[in-house]
């Protein structure tokens, strides 16, 4: 059934709300809220096997590792009601150094994340690249690497924010490479991401 237009738009309010009460995961945008698919098991595995490495490299460090369940702002704050702009995203995987910065008294949308990390279905990735980064670049201003892990073949692309603004973009598509999260001190080797992670024999070139 075609539902109108101005039934899809919510408020960032609204959406917190509703999000709060549900037992299901919702992104939002600019008053659209989408409900998170369930994920593959080669996304899951890349996932967890991410968790494993980046907080074990974490420990005795002032940075901490958070799981996919903390939403993350990147949008201005809504200081007024009916306010309608902004993204509030669950990635896989992001880690904050120092004390978290909450959007409110929940203590459930952090402010300040230092890394973030996506592992990228093929229904989302276009996104991820694209306007979700944008809305990181523009919002996040603590936000210094971008992580992108694809679950369709040993390939991880990294964006790191230089000092000028600019961003650093680099690659690893060998499962025998190694990428490191320069302003945290972690490695990332593709064995250790892939580990359990099958390809068909034509993508591991790739």
């Amino acid at each position: 059934m075609a539902i109108a237009k101005e039934e899809l738009l919510y408020t960032v309010e609204e959406y917190l709300e509703l999000e709060r009460s549900s037992d299901e995961r919702h992104e939002y945008l600019d008053g659209h809220i989408y409900l998170m698919a369930g994920e593959s098991l080669a996304h899951g595995d890349i996932c967890v096997n991410l968790v494993a490495e980046v907080q074990r490299q974490l420990r005795g460090t002032p940075c901490r590792a958070l799981s996919k369940d903390t939403k993350v702002r990147s949008g201005p704050e809504p200081k007024l009601k009916n306010k309608k702009k902004g993204l509030y995203s669950f990635p896989d995987l992001l880690v904050v150094c120092g004390e978290p910065v909450w959007h409110d008294e929940h203590r459930d949308v952090l402010l300040n994340p230092r890394v973030i990390i996506e592992v990228l279905p093929p229904a989302t990735a276009e996104f991820d690249r694209g306007e979700k980064f944008q809305r990181y670049q523009t919002w996040n201003l603590t936000l210094t690497d971008y992580v992108l892990v694809s679950q369709a073949r040993p390939l991880v692309e990294y964006f790191s924010r230089r000092e000028t603004g600019d961003w650093l973009y680099t690659r690893v598509n060998e499962l025998s490479g190694c990428l490191r999260i320069e302003s945290i001190g972690c490695r990332l080797r593709l064995s250790e991401v892939y580990d359990r992670v099958t390809f068909p024999d034509d993508q591991t070139e790739e």
